[in-house]
């Protein structure tokens, strides 16, 4: 049996854990708990966490003894832990610091950050420095890449009367205006960040949590007022999750559509921002 390790530092292998030859890459300060097997094509990298009997597979098509086989890689980016029973399907890629929770059945990709639980997996939430602001609570945001916008609201015996002046209200010209709605509850929207573009989240209806994260702190909110925006600086990473079943996410942004103005990888993203930030 053959794995390969960067670095013997403090990485805990339980005695029991099986692994298949070759092509099995660990990090350092690596801990696998007893009843796990690594089959080809797996990476853990450094600080990862991996539970009692956690399971991996390595073939979406498996069948008896037909060989040669090219096996999928599974990738879990460092800091990510995975709870017990768990099960990751082929070609996973877990992102950083993500949480795994017991017995969950991993069908897709899991950004940084993310909790998922389930089967199949869905994202419950993600890793914070603190907790998102309870509902009609919008504080303003204590990270650097985000900010709070408020608009005009009136309201008398008739309704309420929302105004939102964009040359004096938005903090950018505004170039695009898109609306998210009737996004299932447990599905992810965003999920990246823009080069230079900026966006304002403003939910009409219902509530959208969002979560953002600037490569060194992360903050949530929820959003359920109308009067109020949050600005998504360029170059700071956003998600959108837990949508009410009557959501409906105005979004107005600074740029046209640019499909080179995204970036959608976590990894990618963190390799870019400093480089940004000179």
């Amino acid at each position: 049996m053959s794995v390969t390790v960067r670095s013997s530092a403090k990485t805990a292998i339980s005695a029991t854990t099986r692994f298949l030859k070759k092509n099995v890459r660990l990090g350092n300060r690596v801990t696998v708990k007893c009843g796990v097997y690594l089959w080809e094509g797996i990476t853990l990298e450094d600080d990862v966490f991996v539970g009692p009997c956690a399971a991996f597979t390595n073939d979406a098509f498996p069948r008896s003894r037909q060989y040669p086989r090219a096996f999928a890689k599974t990738v879990v980016h460092q800091g990510a832990s995975i709870g017990a029973n768990a099960t990751i399907l082929p070609g996973i890629t877990i992102g950083r610091q993500a949480m795994i929770g017991a017995g969950a059945v991993v069908t897709r990709d899991v950004p940084a950050n993310a909790i998922v639980k389930g089967n199949p997996a869905r994202i419950t939430g993600y890793v914070q420095d603190r907790k998102a602001a309870p509902p009609l609570t919008l504080p303003t945001p204590k990270m650097a890449g985000v900010g709070m916008v408020k608009f005009i609201r009136a309201s008398d015996l008739r309704g309420d009367l929302l105004v939102a002046e964009l040359e004096r209200h938005v903090p950018f010209p505004v170039r695009r205006l898109f609306y998210v709605m009737n996004v299932p509850s447990h599905h992810v929207r965003g999920e990246h960040a823009h080069r230079v573009c900026h966006q304002l989240l403003v939910c009409l209806q219902g509530t959208v949590t969002v979560a953002a994260d600037n490569g060194t702190e992360r903050e949530e909110w929820v959003l359920d007022r109308p009067d109020f925006g949050l600005h998504i600086h360029p170059m700071t990473w956003a998600a959108q999750y837990k949508y009410s079943q009557n959501a409906v996410l105005a979004v107005f942004a600074s740029h046209s559509y640019d499909p080179n103005d995204y970036i959608r990888d976590y990894e990618e993203y963190l390799k870019v921002l400093p480089a940004v930030k000179k």
